[in-house]
């Protein structure tokens, strides 16, 4: 199994350029099953998780090239030759459930096995299968996996009990072929909403109110292809801010959306780091001023992220003064405690809220990457502890940070990657 040896070499320094979202392009890709004809996405990152949606769309009947060294895809469903995603794809990567939405809505049928991806929470799929059923559809339940059945879905209003992002995909995907208009209520507003409304619309959707609580659709009966470039990932973005203020460096971060990072842009500043935008991006300096405690609580959109919690409780150990960490989103995302601890972070958690001592100076340890974001929370401890940092179980890592390794070199860290 492959690992990462990371070690202290000091301050980050440079400018690196931020890829395309994993959690916009996921859904794009599935929405491409909706039209036979051809789509094309840009700005694609290289990830593990694309490479998997890749296969289960193929798995579909869907044509795919692609040219990641260009971060360009092109797919074609001309003819759908399955509805049903094979279990061996789904367990590795959980957003293979948005191809029910779009199956559903194309085929008439969609069945697919429960989902799989990081051990963060429970995460069930009730919603997504509310709003179909909201839309006329009949859902059949079985061992390992749930079918969903209508000629032709309705529109319907649906009021989601929690802004789920995946659900308001997939119920939206579904929606845009429904007979009449579908409105659905309290929503997610993430940025990636925005960006899946934006493509779907290029399709010919007709799709209002993306980025508020509340989305309404009118259906229509037939989509095209369309041409979309993906927006940048917020949480690399952040990733990349908080490497920057780990190490006390001064770092440009070059394609982002600064509004998409408020939260993270904040929370930075009350630590003592200075944050500027600058031409297509932000410059984060983090090396004129001791950086100090401050308490962060995970939200929806536009809260803090909970994809970046564990980022920045790395960060928080190293500041001046204790800091409290509340997670809202997820009830298992503090498994990445364990191992800041095995680094000497010194954390206590207390159901929901996690106490950070700070004041602390890390040192290398060998460690475990529990799921995608505490994985890079872990690099990010390890470039400012003493000794050599062995993190282990870094496939989770590669399934949503596109070329980290070579990024993070080029900004001056001590990085590798071993077999």
């Amino acid at each position: 199994m492959a690992k990462f040896l990371v070690e202290n070499k000091g301050p980050l320094k440079g400018e690196v350029t931020i890829s395309g979202a994993k959690n916009a392009v996921l859904p794009i890709m599935a929405a491409t099953l909706l039209t036979d004809e051809e789509c094309r996405i840009l700005d694609v990152p290289d990830l593990r998780d694309v490479e998997v949606m890749c296969k289960i769309l193929e798995s579909l009947g869907v044509d795919v090239d692609a040219d990641f060294d260009g971060n360009t895809l092109s797919l074609a469903a001309k003819n759908i030759l399955s509805n049903e995603t094979p279990v061996e794809l789904v367990r590795r990567m959980r957003a293979s459930i948005l191809t029910m939405g779009p199956l559903l809505a194309r085929t008439g049928s969609a069945r697919a096995p429960l989902p799989g991806g990081c051990a963060i929470g429970a995460r069930p799929i009730d919603l997504h299968l509310k709003g179909f059923e909201l839309m006329g559809a009949e859902i059949e339940y079985g061992t390992g996996y749930v079918e969903a059945r209508a000629k032709r879905l309705k529109g319907g209003r649906v009021y989601l009990d929690y802004p789920s992002v995946g659900a308001t995909e997939n119920i939206m995907t579904a929606a845009v072929l429904a007979e009449g208009t579908t409105i659905i209520e309290n929503v997610a507003e993430e940025p990636e909403i925005v960006d899946l409304a934006n493509y779907l619309n290029k399709m010919g959707a007709k799709i209002r109110g993306a980025g508020t609580d509340t989305i309404k659709i009118e259906g229509v009966d037939k989509l095209h292809g369309a041409k979309h470039c993906v927006i940048p990932d917020r949480i690399e973005t952040g990733t990349f801010m908080v490497a920057a203020a780990i190490t006390r460096g001064d770092v440009i971060i070059k394609n982002v959306v600064p509004d998409h990072v408020r939260p993270i842009i904040a929370k930075l500043t009350e630590c003592g780091a200075i944050v500027e935008d600058v031409e297509d991006g932000l410059h984060v300096k983090a090396d004129e001023n001791p950086l100090v405690a401050t308490d962060i609580k995970t939200l929806p959109y536009p809260g803090f992220p909970t994809d970046m919690q564990s980022q920045f409780m790395a960060l928080l150990t190293t500041v001046q003064g204790k800091s409290t960490v509340i997670e809202t989103v997820f009830e298992n995302r503090y498994m990445h405690v364990t191992e800041l601890n095995r680094m000497g972070a010194g954390i206590s958690i207390e159901g929901r809220s996690a106490v950070i001592p700070g004041d602390i100076k890390l040192r290398g340890a060998q460690v475990m990457s529990t799921d995608l974001r505490a994985g890079a929370a872990l690099v990010l401890a390890g470039l400012t502890a003493e000794g050599v940092t062995e993190i282990s179980e870094i496939y989770h890592i590669e399934r949503g940070y596109s070329e980290f390794v070579d990024k993070l070199r080029k900004l001056g860290a001590q990085i590798t990657r071993v077999e």
